[in-house]
């Protein structure tokens, strides 16, 4: 029942609904049709369904090592682990072209099932858009990226999976990082919707605003789980190498943060209208891009998916109607969305600004520092690299405005502040950063990781203060305390942990500049020194594993002649794919990782020397502690009610009129 066939008309099956939910809701919205409106959800949760049923029947051809389709037969191996059998359909461009769909499919039966205080036409013209996209995915699968594509005759065994994807980490990295990614296409429908309709309020700030922090939490907490896997997978001993793929993630968070906050003004003061708006369209159109550019081969990385220019032209073609499209309608409606309440630059709303033009600033150098180097092998034929030096020093001076800027938005009232009483506030706060200026100075060398570090302590301290003040610290005892902290928006305890979560990352990025590393080639039984430790190399010696063989490393680091830990990197070989990957150990405390990686050996006999490589990173795991802070917070502002349920329903189908 379950097999590539029925996987392939579920998908077509699915295509079907979402070009008629695209259509059939647009059109009963402009012709205040009650019955074609109401049909939107319905069809939504069925395309669900249909897109359910494909992607089961994909990761059941898997499970089932069924090689006469092509995707598992190029992707997979009978001696692959289970979970990596599961796991390994979306490590490819098909499956995770079908995963992607999928997950759109979800966010339109979410907003079907959660969005029933929403305006009736209004949620039907966002269903209506996110089916729209929808179908142009599917087409895309369907036509240039079928996952249920056969294969004859049947390979007796498969080719198996790249042996860096056989990784719980980034096994589950895709699906949160596509999620994210995806889940802005909620803002964008709305933008869309609103821009369709020529109305942006309150109301629709308050709508939008828990879709765009739901994506936020699941593409933040898709790029640190992609930072990790980096750090302990590939060997290297870093955590970002600004590379273009990495920074196709990147750019989309950045200016999905700044969306999250000029939602906000939106809601809270009818203000940053256009900002919103265009933020929202930006977001969804820099995560296409994305898609775009990891499949069409303009972009080389261990990350991209595909080298395929025809995919990518349909993509191009896609990206022109989506983007072009609203972008247009964009120019036509902007001038109608004016700004309601007005406000002072010093003022909540105006650090809310500043935040925007210095995250928007900080995403055109990313994006241009991504694009420079194809463009010019396009136009000019010149082959250049843009790498980390570049980013540093461009990206850096705008974040220092930006996290000073977090610090005082949160002691600043709406509308309009006085500097002394704003001051008055942050008195603790700027304590606690002049002794981070001590500590800094101490344990950082460099003016900008030093600067960096004073802001992110600077970062923490005015929120932890922010929410100490909300709770009367001072001036009311310890039962009004907890009263006003059990009255305090969940929304504002999300927002202080964000910002602590930021300041945590940005600790971890300092730390990490002042990391030590060596590549050694010893003998067994020999010792190196690196950043006060001392490293033993006690034994090599051969494994195997499920489908690989390994080289197995005993490394013992002693600190002043106290046994710290004993590692155990390996070099495995994957003789289906001949490929060869590094296993590294890490010893954490976390305060500082120990970072080992066993290399190439050398000669025979009493000979035999091993490359190893050792780092030792100082505040490493604070940048993916930070990153998981960042988004609890997120979630925690989910969780109050007031962002859940929206405002009461302006309309009901009952009293549409029939055109």
């Amino acid at each position: 029942m379950f097999g590539p066939e029925q996987g392939h008309f579920a998908l077509a099956l699915a295509c079907v609904l979402a070009l008629v939910q695209f259509v059939l809701p647009l059109w009963g919205a402009a012709r205040r049709n009650g019955r074609m409106v109401a049909l939107a959800p319905y069809l939504a949760v069925s395309q669900l369904i249909a897109l359910a049923m494909s992607f089961a029947c994909l990761v059941l051809s898997a499970v089932r090592d069924d090689f006469s389709v092509q995707n598992v037969a190029a992707n997979s191996s009978i001696a692959k682990p289970l979970l990596y059998k599961i796991t390994g359909v979306w490590g490819n461009h098909e499956g995770s072209v079908l995963l992607w769909t999928l997950i759109l499919g979800l966010c339109g039966a979410a907003v079907s099932v959660f969005g029933r205080n929403l305006p009736d036409i209004l949620r039907a013209r966002v269903l209506a858009i996110l089916g729209g996209v929808s179908a142009g995915f599917q087409l895309f699968c369907l036509l240039t990226s079928d996952p249920f594509e056969r294969v004859f005759p049947a390979p007796m065994d498969g080719q198996g999976m790249n042996p860096l994807l056989q990784d719980p980490g980034l096994a589950f990295h895709p699906p949160i990082l596509y999620t994210g990614y995806v889940g802005f296409a909620v803002p964008f429908a709305f933008a869309v919707a609103a821009l369709i309709e020529g109305r942006v309020d309150a109301a629709w700030g308050r709508w939008v605003r828990p879709w765009a922090v739901a994506a936020w939490c699941f593409l933040t907490c898709g790029i640190a789980l992609g930072s990790w896997w980096s750090y302990y997978v590939l060997g290297w001993g870093g955590y970002w190498f600004w590379d273009p793929v990495e920074n196709a993630s990147l750019i989309p968070w950045l200016t999905g943060t700044a969306l999250v906050h000029s939602a906000i003004v939106v809601e809270k003061r009818e203000g940053l209208k256009i900002w919103t708006v265009l933020l929202a369209i930006a977001t969804f159109s820099f995560s296409l891009s994305g898609t775009f550019l990891v499949r069409s081969g303009i972009l080389n990385s261990v990350h991209a998916f595909a080298n395929d220019p025809a995919r990518g032209v349909f993509i191009l073609g896609l990206l022109a109607l989506v983007i072009g499209g609203s972008l247009a309608l964009f120019a036509w409606r902007a001038p109608s969305l004016t700004s309601g309440g007005l406000f002072s630059p010093i003022s909540r709303e105006g650090s809310l600004v500043l935040n925007n033009i210095l995250l928007c600033s900080i995403c055109a150098v990313v994006v241009t520092g991504t694009m420079y180097p194809p463009f010019m092998q396009l136009l000019f034929g010149r082959t250049i690299s843009v790498g980390k030096p570049f980013f540093d020093s461009a990206t850096i001076p705008l974040t220092l405005p930006l996290l000073l800027a977090m610090g005082v938005g949160t002691a600043l009232p709406w509308k309009r502040a006085q500097l002394a009483k704003t001051f008055s506030h942050l008195y603790a706060a700027t304590g606690v950063a002049a002794i981070g200026v001590v500590l800094c100075f101490w344990k950082l060398s460099g003016i900008l990781p030093v600067a960096c570090g004073i802001l992110a302590i600077w970062v923490i301290a005015a929120s932890v203060s922010d929410v100490l003040r909300r709770l009367g610290l001072g001036h009311t005892g310890v039962r009004g305390m907890i009263a006003r902290a059990r009255s305090l928006p969940r929304s504002s305890w999300g927002a202080a942990l964000a910002h602590i979560g930021a300041g945590i990352v940005v600790l971890g990025l300092c730390g990490m500049s002042q990391a030590e590393h060596a590549i050694v080639e010893i003998h067994v039984g020999e010792t190196r020194s690196l950043g006060g430790d001392d490293w033993t190399l006690l034994d090599v010696h051969d494994r195997i594993g499920p489908n690989y063989k390994a080289m197995r490393a005993d490394i013992a680091i002693h600190h002043n002649g106290r046994l710290v830990t004993i590692m155990h990197p390996e070099r495995r070989d994957f003789t289906t794919q001949n490929q060869t990957t590094t296993e590294v150990s890490i010893h954490t405390n976390l305060i500082t990782d120990l970072y080992g990686v066993i290399g190439d050996r050398h000669g025979s006999g009493a000979n035999t020397t091993y490359v190893l490589r050792l780092h030792r990173n100082p505040l490493a795991p604070w940048m993916w502690l930070g990153g998981l802070v960042m988004a609890i917070g997120g979630a925690f502002s989910l969780s109050d009610r007031r962002l859940r349920v929206g405002a009461p329903k302006r309309s009901s189908i009952r009293n549409m009129a029939r055109a």
